[in-house]
């Protein structure tokens, strides 16, 4: 049931134990087994023992293990939880202590976002707009996760600020509930000394993601007894306080190794093992499987993105066709935004079901929006089917506002109103009341923003009629200053980066379009294009759980799928040029060893020579990570599928 090193992480009870379980390895099958050795073995009461980790789902993962193996009566009395779950336990019957009540509010992100609004135009004696703090909010939530405080002067003021005013509010933030468990122990002793005694033995569970607080927090608790399990190639979260140098410079009395592999084939495994080896800082390790050797990996170069992602859905369609499940196919890229090329090419491909012709592949996009969903493609989709339909009545509702023109809620329903009695169109009651036609002399200033929008759309009309139309939607993206409307909308400078990737995307849309149709139209590309429509899956696939997986590699740690495809394996995207800048390079190539070990027997990269930005093609270099990987486990390929 056990390999040697799983029985001996099992076995090793007393003192300090490092479990390094690389990918794959039965991490999780050591922390339960380990709790029921514990129980069986050494008597230990269950009530004891502690399991910490990062999510629900592992938790509850966790506790369906251990009832299996001592039955749900005893794992009742095991505390298997999160850390933030833990600590609000903790708090709800000891924050007295530090001047609060047990019936403390919970404030969520937005909460903390309005109160650091409050307290910064106090500070700065400011009345109208603030200027972004997005910088100040995430230096805030640095401090809180590295346990220090701001460097700058007004961050720590306002850090302090924050502090008092969440006190006197009676309320605690979702990044605090750790900082303040550590404050109730660091300042009451007899506090830490009663839950020392109750929870003798600790285990963490993926510690390399462990930031300054939890790990801590966790050095704190175990007085004697901590296991700590996790795999520091897989630390890839640095962008939000975790410290691979946690579980580098843990200080063991034991460190047991768990290398044998359990998902990949060889190759991919030696192909990882090559990868990572290059990083200097990390734990000497390399991951082997008993299986037979595999396939060797493919690798191919398309002329484009558009080509690239049909190539990749092509390959996809040949699995299904040898007989694997669409959800046993997983797509990995470094960001969510380039998501949308896959997304078309799922949407327009044809494939044969049960002898007849199908259109559209079933895909999810695990733990995001569908490009099509996203809020800045709706509005920029609603501006071109107004521009083509002038009576799409959702479409200049979604946008007569956006951005905003001072066009008030009241107006607009009292217009909307009369459009419907009198069966006219909206449109022209705009147009009425733009030219004069119709009067509104209590409303100036929604008169003024209508004007704009009114030759706004009529400009727009005959520039799409007669110009290039990526070119007519980027100046319709300068007209409507859309940039300042998503720096107004989204206060974090991580989202308006994203939107603003997506905002480009979609003019690289139509770019695209304009290559592959010469005689193109506006009407006939949002006739066409799937971006918008909901149909273009069959509500039975759409309905069904067997789907392609999208996902972003981050997204990907923890899950495995028989066939996955890494797309966009260039420079300055995998590694990422920014990721690289602000978490170093070695984070970038760990990220990519996670993106190779999910998968279990076939794993494909592929690369794009010239990739749209904005609409205009740009030459691309294949990532460096790729001379990583040794040769001889490569097979390269033409990007077009033969036969």
């Amino acid at each position: 049931m056990l390999n040697e090193p799983q029985r001996k992480a099992v076995e090793t009870v007393h003192g300090r134990l490092l479990v390094l379980a690389g990918a794959g390895s039965g991490k999780t099958k050591v922390i339960t087994h380990r709790i029921a050795h514990l129980v069986h073995a050494h008597g230990v009461p269950p009530e004891q023992i502690l399991g910490l980790t990062f999510t629900n789902k592992a938790a509850g993962e966790m506790r369906h293990r251990v009832e299996a193996l001592i039955g749900k009566d005893l794992a009742k009395h095991v505390t298997l939880s999160t850390f933030h779950s833990f600590c609000m336990q903790i708090l709800r019957k000891e924050i007295g202590k530090l001047g609060y009540t047990r019936d403390f509010s919970l404030y969520d992100e937005r909460d903390i976002h309005r109160v650091v609004g409050q307290l910064a135009r106090d500070m700065l004696g400011h009345d109208g707009e603030l200027p972004s703090l997005g910088p100040t909010i995430y230096a805030l939530q640095q401090a809180t996760s590295t346990g220090t405080k701001p460097k700058d002067p007004f961050s720590n003021d306002l850090f302090s600020r924050l502090q008092m005013t969440l006190r006197a509010y009676n309320a605690v933030s979702f990044d605090h509930l750790i900082t303040l468990t550590i404050q109730l122990f660091t300042e009451h002793p007899d506090v830490l000394s009663k839950y020392q005694e109750r929870y003798r033995y600790v285990m963490i569970d993926e510690y390399q993601d462990t930031n300054a607080t939890q790990s801590r927090l966790a050095e704190l608790l175990a007085k004697e007894h901590l296991c700590v399990v996790g795999d520091d190639d897989q630390s890839i979260y640095g962008w939000r306080g975790a410290n691979v140098k946690n579980i580098l410079e843990f200080k063991a009395d034991a460190v047991v190794r768990l290398e044998q592999n359990y998902r990949s084939t060889p190759v991919i495994l030696q192909a990882a093992n090559a990868l990572i080896a290059h990083n200097q800082e990390r734990h000497k390790k390399a991951l082997w499987s008993a299986g037979s050797q595999g396939d060797l990996i493919e690798v191919f170069h398309a002329p484009t993105d558009a080509e690239e992602a049909a190539a990749i859905v092509q390959r996809m369609i040949v699995l299904h066709e040898q007989g694997l499940r669409w959800k046993e196919m997983a797509l990995l890229y470094r960001s969510n935004a380039l998501s949308r090329n896959f997304e078309i090419a799922l949407a327009q491909a044809s494939w044969q079901k049960e002898g007849s012709w199908v259109r559209g592949i079933p895909y999810e996009v695990f733990g995001g929006l569908a490009f099509g969903e996203r809020s800045e493609i709706k509005d920029l989709m609603a501006y071109l089917r107004f521009v083509v339909n002038r009576q799409d009545h959702e479409a200049l509702l979604r946008i007569i506002n956006v951005p905003r023109r001072g066009i008030s809620e009241t107006l607009l329903d009292t217009l909307t109103q009369e459009s419907r009695s009198e069966k006219s169109s909206l449109w022209e009651l705009l147009q009425a009341v733009a030219d004069g036609r119709k009067p509104m002399e209590n409303h100036p200033k929604g008169v003024q923003g209508i004007r704009k929008f009114v030759s706004l759309i009529e400009t727009a009309g005959s520039r799409f009629a007669t110009g290039k139309l990526a070119e007519t939607l980027q100046w319709l993206l300068t007209e409507t200053n859309y940039k300042k409307a998503i720096e107004e909308e989204v206060k974090s400078d991580a989202m308006r980066a994203f939107k603003w990737e997506n905002v480009e995307q979609c003019v690289n849309v139509l770019a695209q379009y304009e290559q592959e149709e010469k005689e193109g139209t506006l009407q006939h590309f949002v006739a066409n294009t799937a971006l918008g429509q909901e149909n273009y899956i069959p509500e039975a696939q759409r309905a069904s759980g067997d789907k392609v997986q999208l996902m972003t590699l981050h997204s990907a740690k923890g899950l495995e799928f028989p066939a996955v495809f890494i797309a966009g394996v260039e420079d300055h995207i995998i590694p990422h040029e920014k990721g690289a800048m602000e978490n170093g390079i070695e984070e970038e190539r760990r990220l990519f060893y996670v993106g190779i070990t999910r998968a279990q027997k076939k794993l494909c990269l592929s690369m794009a020579r010239s990739r749209l930005r904005m609409g205009k093609p740009f030459p691309t270099t294949p990532s460096r990570f790729l001379h990583e990987l040794p040769k001889q486990l490569l097979k390269i390929t033409s990007h077009k599928v033969i036969g």
